[in-house]
């Protein structure tokens, strides 16, 4: 079978799988995404994500919000932000406007400021920019796996503090001073701040990979500056272009991602173009170190 269209057997049927990136990220195509799809062929979604970390879906153009939802029942348990309320009508969903400043804008892992942050997130494009707007993934899990040993054994014994109080104005620079203080106002309603281990074991694969990104305030028992050029270091290796996918949207996709081994980074570069994506995220797992000991919530639990 070739790299290009790789098969994951059902009772039911083969996933039709390609690969879009070496190390990282897989388009699924034939599926049509609803709550009654059979266990058989969402036991092969969630093998796949494992495989892949990130999977997408053209022209799923039928969802809408419960639709959505009702999906990602399927795959897991479906949570709600801990700050930013749920969109009307919705038990879950979050939407991202990029019109109100919802501009992520930096590497980062979804929610990581709590301990048990989500397993995975499903995103949705309800309405994608004629050009710009794609977001990119990275594959923590090889991240870690490709570093020196030396440097491995070094973040096996890091932890960090995580934080929803971050430098908002440098991760959004194009959006306006008052629709940045109201979206930071909701986003810290709560602070939170939570130590994890750099390097996590997934609970399902095994894979160690690396918990870092844009919510990480400080390495434990280093200075300010030690703690700086640590994470530099390390978040580099997350960010190398062959660790990495990108995915130009179109109205309609669905992007389906590992949260426990990836980062991801939404671009920034579509200007006064309207951008609105929706996501549900489906609850995690406390993280455990190499050595065995879980992440703890310090602040806002």
């Amino acid at each position: 079978m070739s790299t290009a269209a790789l098969a994951v057997k059902t009772d039911v049927h083969a996933l039709d799988i390609h690969p879009v990136a070496g190390r990282i990220g897989a388009e699924i195509r034939g599926i049509k995404l609803s709550g009654d799809l059979d266990p058989a062929t969402v036991d092969a979604i969630q093998q796949a994500l494992l495989t892949h970390k990130v999977i997408f879906f053209r022209n799923q153009t039928h969802l809408d919000d419960q639709r959505q939802e009702a999906f990602a029942h399927l795959l897991g348990e479906p949570i709600a932000h801990p700050t930013v309320p749920v969109r009307d009508g919705t038990q879950y969903l979050m939407e991202l406007d990029g019109a109100q400043g919802q501009r992520a804008n930096s590497w980062h892992t979804d929610v990581t400021f709590v301990d048990a942050y989500p397993k995975a997130s499903v995103l949705r494009s309800v309405l994608a920019p004629a050009s710009g707007g794609d977001t990119v993934w990275a594959n923590t899990a090889t991240a870690y796996a490709k570093l020196p040993a030396d440097l491995q054994e070094l973040a096996d014994k890091l932890w960090a503090v995580h934080s929803n109080e971050y430098d908002y104005a440098s991760a959004k620079p194009d959006v306006s001073a008052e629709k940045l203080e109201r979206y930071r106002k909701v986003f810290t309603s709560t602070v939170y701040e939570t130590e994890h281990p750099v390097v996590r074991v997934h609970p399902v694969s095994g894979e160690k990979s690396l918990v870092l990104g844009h919510f990480v305030k400080r390495i434990k028992g280093y200075s300010q500056a030690d703690s700086a050029h640590l994470f530099n270091l390390l978040q580099s290796h997350v960010t190398r272009l062959e660790n990495t996918v990108r995915w130009r949207w179109n109205t309609g996709d669905v992007a389906i991602w590992d949260n426990r081994s990836t980062q991801h980074y939404a671009i920034d570069d579509y200007g006064t173009q309207e951008r609105i994506v929706r996501r549900v995220t489906l609850q995690g797992d406390v993280p455990v170190s190499v050595q065995g000991h879980r992440s703890q919530t310090t602040k806002g639990a």
